[in-house]
């Protein structure tokens, strides 16, 4: 099964709804970074909180950047995401492991922190990019982000977030985020909020082989949601190169660059974003060197 995000409407037009199943995504993001359980449900819901706000953005050009960083053991974590939506990202500790927590679950709001913030920057065209930062309010994800959307957006939300792990991997990982439009009623709340409740966990519903529209319908009680776009599909992409990895490198300046080249004739760079690895040899080294020096 590939990975979808799906867009409806609901109770006529005044609420809309993204579902996202973003179990490879997740899966992906996993192996990459060698994940432990609990840094496959953290960053995994932050992937998914990035790929589902990826697809508001316009202009493919446009880029959006989730930072969470808190007090947690697990560290930053970031992820970039495009509008198709290709994301990637890193996490300072892919290893963290704590004890579950009081409900036999994976303590995500522990490894995250509750004491710090989460940063929001969208570059889409203007003269300065968006960034919008927000305190955490719990650590879980999917209740900092809500709070982050109410007041940093003025914006009425509901967002879900889960990843499913078992001993073999990710086994189910999604989300959902639903904005009330500006002229839904009380009632449309209401019968949502309702609808929420009763439906339990977004990874519970994917794990029960729900279509992400049975989804849709579970999470808003409406039975007549309205298929808006249906052939999203979330990737993690890196697009990093050596080129640019060089140009990394002839940022450190002449006098750090001849020392490399002095002391070990040679380099490896490690993508923070993918994990490929990029030698450079003594004579390239010397290049960036003679870079650096035409531009002084």
């Amino acid at each position: 099964m590939k990975d979808k995000i799906t867009r409806f409407l609901a109770y006529e037009g005044r609420i809309s709804i993204m579902c996202a199943d973003t179990t490879n995504l997740i899966e992906e993001a996993r192996k990459i970074h060698d994940l432990s359980p609990l840094a496959s449900a953290a960053f995994g819901r932050l992937i998914t909180m990035a790929s589902l706000m990826g697809v508001e953005m316009k202009d493919k050009d446009d880029s959006l950047t989730l930072q969470i960083k808190g007090n947690g053991p697990i560290g930053t974590m970031l992820v970039v995401s495009n509008n198709i939506p290709e994301v990637k990202g890193y996490v300072v500790n892919p290893h963290v492991d704590l004890p579950l927590n009081e409900f036999g679950k994976l303590d995500v709001g522990g490894a995250v922190g509750q004491d710090g913030h989460i940063y929001v920057i969208k570059d889409i065209g203007l003269k300065e990019p968006y960034i919008g930062i927000s305190p955490l309010t719990s650590g879980e994800i999917a209740e900092d982000f809500a709070n982050y959307f109410v007041n940093s957006e003025q914006r009425q939300v509901a967002v879900s977030l889960g990843v499913l792990v078992d001993k073999n991997g990710v086994r189910r990982a999604g989300g959902y985020l639903i904005n009330a439009m500006p002229d839904s009623t009380d009632e449309d709340i209401s019968n949502i909020e309702k609808a929420i409740f009763e439906a339990g966990a977004i990874s519970k519903l994917l794990d029960k082989e729900l279509s992400l529209k049975e989804i849709a319908i579970k999470v808003t009680g409406d039975k007549n949601v309205r298929v808006i776009q249906d052939d999203i599909e979330p990737k993690y992409k890196c697009n990093c190169s050596k080129k640019k990895m060089g140009e990394g490198v002839i940022t450190i300046g002449k006098e750090e660059l001849e020392k490399i080249i002095n002391e070990d004739g040679k380099a490896e760079l490690i993508c923070h974003f993918c994990n490929k690895r990029y030698k450079f040899s003594k004579e390239e080294l010397e290049k960036l060197l003679e870079e650096i020096k035409h531009k002084m």
